[in-house]
């Protein structure tokens, strides 16, 4: 039996999971992701990869989902949160001594991948994955295989930045202005995520209160919290209907913590027609199925064909 292992690599944490050929977990590892030195980090990922190799007695296939990307020209991952890591040819070091291929692709992309494969998926050839939770993220999946682009930073949908409309809407001379952890200023990153949703609140209605509160806030009717929710849906369409212009997806896959929010998945389709092309079809917009262990299953089925 060929046995696929996806490996969810984090700031804090990294993951083994093994899969079957259905994506079917059959065991899993979780360590603290070393922060000490490089070596350490290849030895931590060597050390999880052999123990399985003994569960199963025998080679799997090792997959990588990384909070940022492997340059496909330089071989040098981009990973900023995982210092240790961060600027190493970590592909080439980890297939040394694996004595296997190893492939990488951002976390994000592995999330999409994970749930275009879903049985109840399938019949969608082009998935976009976004992902709603500290940050906005993205991924692309055509026919079952992730797009990454040229260097593999396709799909960083985050960076994409505030339009003439979103400005309109916010108000152009009260539009809150953030600074994006990447240099840039005004980038989707701070205002989508669940962290901008807070941020938003806090510079438009006046309160700083956990995404959580504002959501049962909306719930409980009160009017002043309807109006922000109406708002951040309306910078959802226009910013997400720039994305469907572009890629025309068949299904738009939400995950992380503001995925949750229900009331996203009626509001939003009826929201964007106004920000599309007349003939365009508003997509099937479906909350993740795997949740946190897209990930690991993505990463692994980053070698399924």
């Amino acid at each position: 039996m060929a046995v696929y292992y996806g490996l969810d690599v984090g700031g804090t944490k990294i993951e083994l999971a093994a899969f079957n050929a259905q994506l079917e977990k059959l065991y899993s590892e979780r360590v603290p992701t070393p922060q000490t030195n490089y070596e350490d980090w290849l030895n931590t990922v060597e050390t999880l990869v052999l123990n399985a190799d003994q569960k199963f007695g025998e080679q799997g296939s090792v997959g990588l989902g990384l909070p940022g990307f492997v340059n496909r020209e330089t071989g040098i991952a981009e990973i900023t949160n995982i210092r240790v890591a961060d600027g190493k040819a970590i592909l080439k070091d980890l297939s040394e001594r694996l004595g296997r291929e190893v492939r990488a692709e951002n976390d994000a992309n592995c999330f999409a991948l994970s749930e275009a494969w879903d049985p109840n998926n399938q019949q969608f050839s082009t998935v976009l994955g976004l992902i709603i939770g500290t940050g906005f993220g993205g991924g692309f999946v055509f026919d079952g295989k992730i797009h990454s682009g040229r260097i593999g930073m396709a799909g960083e949908v985050g960076h994409m930045q505030l339009n003439y409309h979103a400005l309109k809407l916010l108000g152009w001379d009260k539009a809150p202005i953030y600074d994006c952890g990447c240099g840039n200023r005004a980038c989707l990153d701070t205002y989508i995520s669940g962290r901008g949703f807070e941020m938003l609140f806090r510079d438009l209605v006046g309160e700083t209160i956990s995404a959580k509160e504002i959501i049962e806030r909306f719930y409980q009717k009160e009017s002043k919290t309807i109006e922000f929710v109406d708002k951040y849906i309306e910078l959802m369409a226009i910013s997400i209907g720039n994305l469907i212009t572009i890629l025309d997806p068949d299904m738009i896959v939400f995950g992380g913590g503001l995925s949750n929010f229900d009331h996203i998945y009626e509001a939003l389709p009826k929201a964007l027609p106004p920000h599309l092309m007349r003939s365009a079809k508003v997509p099937v917009f479906k909350k993740a199925i795997h949740g946190d262990s897209g990930g690991t299953r993505g990463a692994a089925a980053l070698f399924l064909k």
